[in-house]
């Protein structure tokens, strides 16, 4: 019989809920929380490193742990106690995995495509926009995902609820506002960024060569550093009684029209 923890009060437990509720903790090991099937076959498929596998034998048979794994993960059965204690809904097949942190520096991204496709979000905050945005990404295979100056670390659990696990399947690079553009200028890639100054219809935009599409907050747009370095400012046409929409629906938009430009390539 392998490992098994009944306790909440247990070291490993502490540990593990430390890093489901806080990102300083996550920052420190370097190591993060998965919950669900789903999303434990997305993040090995996607490369990570799986350390510990805990699951609920009500829910989840050891046989199904050890098809699913590489050899070095350890499996631990857990009481329904713990099971509650770290997950987030009941709806997991009683999976909670403990993974290393992929880096994420904006030097290491590498680009395979001549005419890159890149969604760009500049300071975005809410755990479920990021999600959103990740989903999107990744229904429309894009190149990359840049964030810049982000307000929240990747592996929030709310993000990888809210992304479906599609924080595991997108190309992921962080950086600053300077930095980003600094790269983009560098690797000859058109900056489409939406904004409300000195735009144009989206739709009048040809974005079949290196396209860089850039959304901000749906407060505060983006900064001043992207409008005056943009190849162009776009704006995605109101109809209603206000100016602004939700950002992963306007980055949708514009991600598919691209897409849509590109399928005669």
């Amino acid at each position: 019989m392998g490992k098994v923890i009944i306790s909440i009060q247990n070291p490993l437990i502490k540990h593990l809920q430390q890093l489901k509720d806080k990102s300083r903790a996550r920052k420190k090991s370097g190591e993060f929380i998965i919950e669900g099937q789903r999303e434990l076959s997305l993040a090995i498929n996607g490369g990570y490193t799986i350390e510990q596998v805990l699951f609920l034998p009500e829910l989840c048979s050891e046989e199904t742990l050890r098809n699913l794994l590489p050899k070095s993960a350890e499996i631990i059965e857990i009481s329904k106690d713990v099971f509650q204690k770290l997950a987030h809904r009941d709806s997991t097949e009683g999976i909670i995995a403990v993974a290393k942190c992929k880096q994420h520096e904006l030097g290491q991204l590498k680009l395979n495509s001549k005419a890159p496709l890149i969604m760009v979000a500049e300071a975005p905050e809410k755990p479920g926009n990021i999600g959103a945005l990740l989903r999107t990404a990744d229904a429309a295979n894009v190149d990359a995902v840049i964030i810049a100056n982000p307000k929240t670390d990747l592996y929030n659990p709310n993000i990888i609820r809210s992304s479906v696990g599609c924080v595991f399947t997108n190309t992921i690079a962080v950086g600053s506002t300077s930095d980003i553009i600094t790269f983009l200028k560098e690797h000859n890639i058109a900056m489409y960024c939406a904004a409300l100054q000195a735009s144009v219809g989206y739709h009048t935009q040809d974005y079949t060569g290196p396209t860089a599409l850039v959304v901000g907050t749906e407060d505060t747009g983006l900064s001043d550093e992207w409008r005056t370095n943009s190849t162009q400012n776009i704006i995605i046409p109101m109809q209603g009684a206000i100016d602004s929409m939700n950002v992963s629906v306007a980055a949708g938009i514009l991600i598919f029209e691209a897409k849509r430009q590109r399928q005669f390539l």
